[in-house]
């Protein structure tokens, strides 16, 4: 009886030895790991705008003198080259009239000057008439000169001073015009900004320099500008403060509508992919690092983000990797297996 009791003890004691050995592993989960790394990533202010012409490019053409406009040269919108002719105006009736009075002056001075020196001579005027007669004869020389530069004695044709885009025309062939009157309005192909506007509680990070990429809309490629001006006020009509950003001459047009990235700063921490950030049953984020084949859950604090990576601060351990694909699945403690050994980060 003591013999089979013994027997016993030792078939149940192999049998256990047995079943315990047959015990599957503890739960394990496939993932993916990337290296942790320390960076940084810009601070982005986005913003919508236009590009406008700066007021300090505007330059409005202007009649030197009254006259009438014989013929336009240049359309609305036009890009023009400097010294590209604009419009061609003749003299009004009264500036005709006025330059043909100063040309008749000129010649009844000249005329008195050579009879009062020919009587000063024959001592039948003084010394004194012929100075005055030649001071006359000064003054209408000089009135003449004036009226004939302003373009009275013929037509003139008026020119860009500089390369230009034509924003707006003021005048038609066959019009009279007044001196002083605008008839073409031009814009420096150097000055033009996009002028955006940005929510008042992001305004205080933008300062002047700050580097801008501008995108115009239905456009994939980008174009870089300066921050030139940071408005102090609202603006009643858009609840938004304004901003003017410098635009690449050649770049853009007026009119055209583009978004603004204005970089304020960089965010300094750990740069990590966006997968790899999960939000607990509270809604607090975490990641999980591998720790010698475990998984380990950290709390992290999101600090900036752009889509597809993150900048985050927490207890990280920086030679542990981060968990990207599979991260979702694990709990504290689980045992980790790698997708790829051979991947960087999975080593």
């Amino acid at each position: 009886m003591k013999r089979t009791c013994v027997l016993a003890a030792v078939i149940l004691a192999l049998a256990g030895a047995v079943a315990a050995a047959q015990d599957p592993p503890g739960p394990s989960v496939l993932v993916q790991l990337t290296r942790l790394q320390k960076g940084s990533l810009p601070r982005i202010v986005t913003a919508f705008g236009t590009v406008e012409t700066n007021p300090t490019a505007r330059q409005s053409v202007m009649a030197p003198v009254a006259a009438g406009v014989e013929t336009v040269y240049v359309k609305a919108g036009e890009q023009v080259t400097a010294n590209a002719p604009l419009v061609r105006l003749g003299p009004s009736p009264s500036t005709a009239a006025a330059y043909a009075q100063a040309l008749a002056a000129l010649h009844a001075a000249r005329d008195l000057v050579d009879r009062t020196r020919s009587l000063l001579g024959q001592h039948l005027a003084t010394a004194q008439q012929l100075t005055s007669a030649e001071k006359s004869a000064a003054d209408a020389r000089t009135s003449l000169a004036a009226l004939k530069a302003e373009g009275a004695g013929g037509p003139r044709t008026l020119r860009a001073s500089s390369d230009a885009i034509v924003t707006a025309i003021s005048i038609s062939p066959g019009a009279m015009v007044p001196q002083g009157a605008a008839l073409i309005d031009l814009a420096r192909l150097n000055g033009l900004v996009l002028r955006a506007g940005v929510v008042p509680d992001q305004a205080a990070q933008i300062h002047p320099g700050d580097a801008v990429r501008i995108t115009p809309l239905g456009w994939t490629d980008a174009v870089d500008g300066r921050v030139l001006l940071r408005g102090s006020m609202v603006d009643p009509q858009t609840g938004l403060v304004p901003v003017d950003i410098t635009v690449p001459p050649g770049s853009l047009l007026p009119g055209q509508m583009a978004q603004a990235g204005i970089v304020t700063g960089q965010v300094a921490g750990y740069v990590v992919p966006h997968q790899a950030i999960l939000v607990d049953d509270t809604g607090a984020p975490y990641v999980v690092q591998a720790v010698k084949g475990t998984a380990h859950k950290v709390a992290v604090k999101l600090l900036l983000g752009d889509g597809a990576k993150d900048v985050v601060e927490g207890a990280l351990d920086p030679d542990a990797p981060l968990v990207l694909a599979g991260n979702y699945q694990l709990r504290d403690g689980m045992k980790v297996r790698v997708a790829d050994p051979n991947r960087p980060g999975n080593k």
